[in-house]
């Protein structure tokens, strides 16, 4: 089966990817589960110099990764360039804050001493989609490395070369290899993945369908998961609202990220003062709103 990576912009297909065989997806997996019992033992001083490199390979590099991102996800590129500064900002936000957030709680009992430990867990399953292709993975990744914990993506079908830039990011910046590995796999693969006894949680964002399914599988097998799923958020506009603001919040809050976002305004509610003016003016603002070729940045 072949993953293909498709620009929307024109449907033209950008390039195609071999989707890998069970064997090879098990031979990463085993290799991300051995290089964790070394892994969990580095300093956290080895983890944040590590992703501090990777902030500055991403801000090094930030017009090829954002361009990968707008030919393969459709975005507007000025979105792409920011999405790779907020990848940047992540990795050192935990670099810097990790490690206190990972110390000991002390808490009282009636025992001499108590206190709350975090420890890794082992090799996480991330499965993350298309729509913000690196910031996604970046932000389920950055903070389960620092944690002393491994990582396997199994990126969204569409967005394969974002896939293959991220793994090269944290092999380039230095991480032990398999410490962050991705797979090149469609969506029939999960099951198997999830089932190996190496992979010890799951992260997923994605539909309420997919998130049905991997949590049902992870629940079987007594792992742990953590789903970002689909809304139907609500944009309310009540009587005494400064109507032109409200518009403008509104058609930014609708149609960011090329109208693609989890968290969007996907439900206008209305108070009826106000319904028909608000409407006109948004249908406006919407006309007024220029289409076409996403690499341009005007």
């Amino acid at each position: 089966m072949k993953l293909k990576s498709i620009n929307p912009f024109d449907n033209s297909v950008i390039e195609e990817f071999n989707e890998y065989s069970e064997e090879t997806i098990e031979k990463i997996i085993s290799a991300s589960g051995e290089i964790f019992e070394k892994w969990e033992k580095t300093e956290f001083s080895a983890r944040r110099t590590l992703l501090n490199k990777v902030a500055e390979i991403l801000r090094t590099n930030l017009a090829i990764y954002a361009e990968t991102i707008t030919h393969e996800m459709g975005k507007p590129v000025r979105e792409s360039m920011a999405e790779i500064v907020k990848c940047a900002w992540v990795c050192e936000y935990y670099a810097e804050n990790g490690e206190n957030f990972l110390g000991k709680e002390v808490i009282k009992t009636d025992a001499d001493t108590s206190y709350v430990s975090y420890e890794p867990l082992g090799t996480i399953l991330g499965i993350m989609p298309w729509n913000f292709p690196f910031w996604q993975v970046f932000r389920f990744a950055v903070p389960t490395l620092m944690a002393g914990n491994t990582v396997v993506l199994k990126h969204a079908s569409g967005v394969q070369q974002c896939a293959r830039h991220i793994e090269k990011i944290f092999g380039d910046a230095g991480f032990p290899e398999y410490v962050f590995s991705n797979i090149v796999a469609g969506s029939g693969k999960v099951k198997m993945i999830i089932d190996n006894p190496v992979i010890k949680a799951v992260s997923l964002t994605g539909s309420t369908e997919a998130g049905k399914n991997v949590a049902g599988r992870a629940g079987s097998m007594i792992k742990k998961s953590v789903l970002e799923l689909g809304g139907s958020n609500a944009f309310v506009v009540l009587e005494d609202a400064d109507l032109d603001k409200a518009v403008d919040i509104g058609i930014k809050a609708r149609m960011m990220n090329a109208g693609q976002s989890c968290i969007a305004a996907k439900r206008f509610i209305l108070h009826e003062a106000v319904a028909d003016e608000f409407i006109d003016l948004f249908k406006r603002g919407i006309n007024n709103l220029k289409q076409g070729d996403p690499m341009n940045e005007n």
